[in-house]
């Protein structure tokens, strides 16, 4: 299981300095819905314990990027620290399977502050959910969002897969179509990722038939299913703000934009990553190395890399291309010294970006084949 916090970093603080301050936590890797509530709510108040608020409850941080501080009021407890109150942390947010949520967890986890669950759910197709190995069945969907209703939790993210094995055109739209009924305020879409280290992924690379191997969709489709889902999602009021996700208004994904704009955040668990805005860092994956550093009072770290200004460059422009905002080729120059204004006029005069106002987005026509453009970029 992974925590991840975002951060509000001090200017030129360390990243051992206590004064930092959290507003976004996420909890993931696994599956940490089945673990007990207590852990849960442990966890969350040892963040709230640790990371840093000012004694009049103003919360202040600033963007790596620069812009206008954070703030957020919330009344701290006794000494400064915060020690059960949910409020001051702005998204708490859980990933669950369908198949574990039970009202008595549902409830002690929005005691905890967590507000925000999100469901790896990738098919409301029974055939498809059995091919890629999960444990949750249609049925279980449509239980456990009711569930979490009644519980109080008023974000909910959906995961879909496109491209699992057995999926059609027919079933892809079916999904989309149920999705839409049970109105999650948050979507995301992915495309099959072939991972050399599943089942799965071996078969396909070796183009044999097993584990439904040969029932996988082909790259077309793939890219056609996307596009289904950008209308599909559009069509229900769902905003397009980064390839990947769509969002209700106000809803999108306060922590993962942290990410995208390369603001810092820090990872606890084993195989969690960390980034301060200069360096990152991995945290051991083995969760027993792991757990040895910890209990023996060093850094759990196994690698860390310090950026330079072309990989700090590069990151700004891969993952402002993929938020539908885009880029301002203008404050990039500033900071960076950087000239990037023509290698993007280029890519415009190629079909592979729009220009508009000093802004660089994606030409929409090419949102469902970005890696091409992305590849075109980094060259």
């Amino acid at each position: 299981m992974l925590a991840g916090a975002g951060v509000n970093w001090p200017e030129g603080g360390s990243c051992l300095e206590k004064n930092l301050t959290v507003d976004t936590v996420y909890i993931g890797g696994g599956t940490p819905s089945l673990l007990d509530p207590v852990h849960l709510q442990s966890i969350l108040r040892a963040i709230r314990e640790t990371f840093y608020s000012d004694s009049e409850g103003d919360r202040v941080g600033r963007r790596k990027s620069g812009g206008e501080p954070l703030h957020f009021k919330a009344p701290p407890s006794e000494g400064g620290r915060y020690n059960g109150v949910c409020e001051q942390l702005l998204e708490v947010t859980l990933e669950a399977d369908p198949e574990t949520v039970q009202a008595g967890k549902a409830a002690a986890w929005v005691k905890a502050g967590i507000n925000r669950v999100s469901f790896g759910l990738q098919s409301f197709s029974d055939k498809e959910l059995v091919a890629a190995g999960r444990m949750h069945r249609r049925a279980d969907i449509y239980r456990a969002v009711p569930v979490l209703r009644d519980a109080g939790i008023r974000n909910i993210s959906f995961d879909l897969i496109a491209g699992l094995p057995h999926q059609t055109k027919e079933s892809w739209r079916q999904s989309l179509e149920e999705l839409a009924v049970l109105a999650p305020e948050h979507v995301s879409v992915y495309l099959l990722e072939i991972d050399e280290g599943s089942r799965l992924g071996k078969e396909l690379l070796q183009g044999g038939g097993k584990y439904s191997a040969g029932a996988v969709p082909s790259e077309d489709e793939m890219a056609e299913f996307y596009e289904m889902g950008q209308e599909a999602l559009g069509a229900a009021g769902y905003h397009h703000y980064e390839i990947s996700n769509w969002a209700k208004p106000g809803f999108e994904s306060k922590h993962n934009l942290k990410y995208w704009r390369r603001e810092p955040y820090l990872g606890f668990g084993a195989g969690a990553h960390s980034f301060s805005g200069t360096e990152r860092w991995a945290n051991a994956h083995d969760a027993a190395a792991y757990v040895s550093a910890v209990q023996g009072g060093r850094l759990p770290v196994e690698q860390q890399e310090s950026l330079t200004a072309e990989s700090a460059l590069e990151e700004e422009l891969f993952l402002g291309l993929r938020q539908l905002d885009g880029i301002d080729l203008g404050r990039i120059e500033r900071e960076y010294g950087a000239a990037v204004t023509a290698r993007f006029e280029r890519m415009a005069s190629a079909g592979l970006v729009k220009l508009d106002g000093g802004m660089a987005r994606l030409a929409p026509e090419r949102l469902s084949v970005s890696n091409e453009v992305f590849v075109e970029l980094l060259r």
